[in-house]
């Protein structure tokens, strides 16, 4: 069993590696996000994290909860998502999963939620 847990494991680590997602810096993100407020930012954090503070407008969908609730963003498969979590490697998960479901327009935010709160910019809480 632990053999087994370790080759899952060491695939899910390849796989978010493996990703090479275009990063989205913070200024652009911001003037993007003004310009189309439609956009779609997806936080993949768990729902705790979501709700104590997130990026406003986002939607939360944990990138472990992704595979099973990928359809809740069916028909946005050539939309732009920009997808961010704290630090970086649940969006690489995120972002590999996307791109295996037909994703195609991924954006990762430079600095995940790490950076946007060093940079001192607004949280919303729910």
């Amino acid at each position: 069993m632990k053999q087994l847990f370790l080759c899952i494991t060491l695939l899910w680590s390849s796989l978010a590696m493996a990703v090479d997602t275009p990063l989205i810096s913070q200024q652009s993100f911001l003037e993007l996000q003004k310009a189309n407020p439609d956009l779609i930012v997806l936080d993949v954090r768990s729902e705790p994290e979501y709700l104590a503070e997130h990026i406003p407008g986002a939607i939360n969908i944990s990138h472990d909860e992704l595979d099973k609730r990928w359809s809740e963003l069916d028909g946005a498969q050539n939309e732009l998502i920009v997808v961010y979590c704290r630090s970086g490697r649940r969006a690489g998960i995120a972002e590999a999963l996307l791109m295996e479901k037909g994703f195609t327009q991924l954006k990762h935010l430079e600095g995940d939620l790490i950076g946007w709160k060093a940079a001192d910019l607004p949280l919303q809480t729910k």
